[in-house]
């Protein structure tokens, strides 16, 4: 599966789906994931005070990727992307964020 944002084709994903959320943020920031723990899948939201270049990806607790959500430029605004997780095992996971020189990691549970 392929996801593809605005006519850019990012890497190979799995169940993502990106909204874009009314308004424009004054800061960056990543929310929590929801629903946490979650099984299959879970919501991430993030928000982006100005365009920027957008990497989402999921980690194991061992630091392997196991998913690239997003690989891309994105639009300033609040944005919320659907993980769909099923093709994954139990466990914790890591999910980052980068934007810019913004860096912010959160931790999910995924219980199956």
């Amino acid at each position: 599966v392929t996801a593809v944002f605005e006519d850019i084709t990012l890497g190979p994903v799995t169940g993502v789906e990106e909204d874009v959320l009314s308004g424009i943020p004054t800061e960056f920031s990543l929310s929590n994931n929801y629903p946490n723990p979650f099984n299959p899948s879970t919501q991430i939201e993030f928000a982006l005070p100005k365009n920027e270049h957008v990497r989402l990806v999921v980690f194991n607790v061992l630091g392997r990727e196991v998913a690239t959500l997003i690989n891309g430029p994105m639009d300033a605004g609040f944005h919320k992307v659907t993980f769909d997780a099923s093709h994954l095992s139990s466990g914790v996971y890591l999910y980052r964020f980068e934007a810019g020189k913004t860096l912010l990691t959160k931790k999910m549970t995924l219980f199956k």
